[in-house]
């Protein structure tokens, strides 16, 4: 039968085009290019700050079929810059859809496309690396190739590139919601806590979600926020968020905050992704960037310290570099799909970290023990005072 004309075009800076069937807004963005292989929570990866500056290629083929709804939502917005699917997303069949995602996309400002090869895709990203990129979508199918191609080679990249400060909060806040449960839906958390300041690089609503589910009192700081500003909330722990961008470039302004706190409090602190990385680098070690980074909910990390495989959810374009990792600092977590570094811990604090998002639940409830771990550290520092 005869085939649509394509309506949607991707360009790689190195010429490569992709056409395809354009939904969601309409108009051009430039990005990096990655892959996510999860099964489930397209919403949930489009809303994730993390994803600033990219634009996602889904490997699963099943797009759109539970629709949208507000509770998946990680931030306010859809942040990754736009998406890439095999098969046009289709109307939801879901309870819980709010909405198709085609209306969603379009209403929020957000490019999709569909019919791509995206198994041919995912071969160049992972051969090249992540790509640059323009994503375009125009209902009348017209293209001036030549300056999509230009458009992706004058990206700058996300190297150097601090996003931490345009997707962080505007201004402190408190949060008490926690995790989602069946039937309720989500709760609040009432009863005292542990007094955690969560600074902002780009924080997922889960993860405050667990937080405030394990007992925690939590405020959240912007991520500029400087060592007077944490302490003067009196916390018992400092957590540090996920976020977009170079971490070198965010470290900047963030490193002599977390190194002041080391240095003057004996404050448990607990990082998650570039939360991680902004430790490991307050701690001395280096940051590097990786050829297509880590992106799905099946990546297994072993910890070093029990033996035990996790199974994670991952999103990271840049990694810790375990050989700068400075005397008194451990590395506890490794993945064991290329033997990176996913997590560290101070030898004698509890003070630690891991590049992967235990709050995503893809085990599910394999590394939920980190947040227990944090609690347990706070409260054996309010014993001993």
């Amino acid at each position: 039968m005869p085939q649509p004309a394509p309506t949607a075009c991707l360009a790689l800076a190195d010429g490569t085009l992709f056409y395809g069937h354009g939904f969601g807004a309409t108009g051009q963005t430039v990005a990096e290019l990655c892959f996510n292989t999860a099964m489930t929570g397209y919403q949930e990866i489009m809303t994730d700050p993390s994803y600033a500056g990219q634009v996602v290629t889904f490997t699963f083929p099943h797009v759109g079929n539970v629709g949208v709804n507000p509770e998946d939502d990680e931030a306010n917005d859809p942040v990754a810059a736009g998406m890439v699917v095999k098969w046009d997303p289709t109307e939801p069949s879901s309870w819980r859809a709010a909405g198709p995602l085609k209306a969603w996309l379009e209403r929020r400002g957000r490019i999709g496309i569909g019919g791509v090869d995206t198994r041919r895709l995912t071969r160049a990203i992972r051969r090249q690396g992540a790509p640059h990129v323009a994503l375009a979508h125009n209902p009348e199918g017209k293209f001036d190739i030549a300056a999509l191609v230009a458009a992706a080679r004058g990206f700058r990249g996300l190297e150097g590139l601090d996003l931490a400060r345009e997707v962080t909060c505007a201004q402190s806040y408190r949060w008490d919601e926690t995790r989602w449960a069946w039937p309720e839906g989500f709760g609040q958390h009432t009863a005292p806590g542990h007094k955690v300041v969560a600074v902002d690089y780009g924080a997922k609503r889960n993860i405050l979600r667990c937080l405030a589910s394990a007992g925690c009192d939590v405020v959240v700081l912007p991520a500029t926020a400087t060592t007077e500003e944490v302490l003067a909330h009196d916390p018992e722990g400092l957590f540090l968020s996920n976020g977009p961008g170079d971490p070198a470039a965010t470290g900047e302004y963030a490193v002599p905050m977390i190194r002041e706190v080391l240095d003057t409090t004996g404050l448990p602190v607990f990082g998650i992704c570039l939360g991680h990385q902004m430790l490991a680098l307050a701690l001395g070690a280096s940051t590097i960037k990786m050829n297509h980074g880590h992106h799905g909910a099946n990546h297994p990390v072993k910890d070093l310290e029990t033996g035990k495989v996790e199974i994670t959810s991952m999103n990271h374009g840049f990694t810790v570099d375990s050989q700068t990792l400075p005397q008194g600092v451990i590395e506890t977590h490794v993945s064991l799909f290329d033997g990176s570094n996913c997590g560290i811990r101070m030898a004698a604090r509890p003070v630690f970290s891991v590049q992967y998002h235990p709050e995503a639940s893809p085990g599910p409830q394999d590394s939920y023990y980190l947040f227990k771990r944090f609690t347990a550290a706070m409260q054996a520092r309010r014993q001993a005072a």
